[in-house]
């Protein structure tokens, strides 16, 4: 019998860590973070990321465990996980698996493995030669002309998987999409999808964004400068992240700013979509509101284990 795995998925801003904490408390349960964004030690506030209070609620896992100007792959999230969801096993409590990062949820509940090509340091010297000549722009067009669903999936800014994408596709003469991977979940997975109408979710959007500069992000990102963390870094092209920098620099005000995050997220939750529809029958959709037809859910699905929680 596979164990009870709770995976939490959505849109960003949709209400995800509210609603994982008061279910968390519910059924006894943990959290693992499946959004690279919390990784990174020093970047709070413009990652959202829980409060203390939140965090003390319940035990959550995957968040602060990486500096700035350090990387975590695929495969070692998915190997760090995969023991903590059977920790969490080992202490008769319930995991829960939250995020709205696709390839990492995906990782984990699908076990994806990455494509088996061994990395091409030539090859990626001439890409990053191209992403500084033409824009990391330019090089997701390239990615975009090659393999359309392989473009959808990653964002722009994030220019380290876009060359890798390339890099696969250069070597292997193949599309990337075409190359992940996939097994059977090693867990009895119950999916749970939160959606919002689309003004609704970018009224929240607009809204967290205030509140982030209302809550120091400019400062965030003058202090991570400070501690000479290089606006180039990929954990750096974050949203919000690469925008401060331009405020920082002189090159935009705090409302030119937010206008282009505002545009930018708007972007990445389309791009979420993508990993994650609504007409995916695996997966049962819900208002964030609904929280007790969540729990009815949840009681449903793990009737068969509820005693062990």
């Amino acid at each position: 019998m596979l164990s009870n795995l709770i995976l939490i998925i959505g849109a960003t801003a949709v209400g995800k860590t509210e609603l994982a904490i008061k279910l968390a408390e519910k059924f006894n349960g943990e959290i693992i973070s499946a959004d690279s964004r919390l990784f990174y030690k020093g970047m709070d506030v413009g990652t959202a990321k829980p409060s203390k209070e939140e965090l003390s609620r319940v035990p959550h896992h995957l968040i602060d465990i990486v500096n700035p100007d350090e990387t975590l792959s695929l495969a070692v999230f998915q190997q760090k996980a995969r023991e903590i969801i059977e920790s969490i096993y080992q202490r008769n409590k319930l995991p829960f698996l939250v995020g709205g990062t696709g390839q990492y949820v995906r990782a984990v509940t699908e076990g994806w493995t990455p494509p088996e090509v061994i990395p091409n340091e030539k090859m990626r010297d001439e890409l990053e030669k191209q992403k500084e000549e033409n824009g990391i722009y330019w090089l997701h067009d390239k990615l975009k002309s090659l393999d359309e669903e392989a473009a959808e999936k990653i964002d722009a800014r994030n220019y380290r998987r876009t060359i890798r994408a390339l890099e696969v596709i250069f070597t292997t003469g193949r599309k990337f999409s075409e190359q992940r991977n996939k097994g059977e979940s090693p867990y009895h997975l119950i999916s749970i999808g939160l959606t919002r109408p689309r003004e609704e979710l970018y009224q929240r959007v607009d809204e967290r964004i205030d509140v982030m500069f209302a809550n120091g992000l400019v400062d965030e990102v003058k202090g991570l400068l400070d501690k000479g963390y290089s606006p180039t870094l990929p954990s750096m092209s974050a949203i919000g992240y690469r925008e401060c920098v331009g405020v920082i620099k002189g090159q935009m005000s705090i409302e030119q700013a937010k206008v282009e995050m505002r545009r930018v997220t708007r972007i990445f939750v389309r791009r979420q979509s993508n990993w994650f529809k609504e007409s995916d029958e695996a997966i049962k959709w819900f208002h964030p509101k609904e929280e007790k037809e969540i729990e009815e859910f949840i009681r449903n699905k793990v009737l068969r284990d509820l005693s062990r929680f």
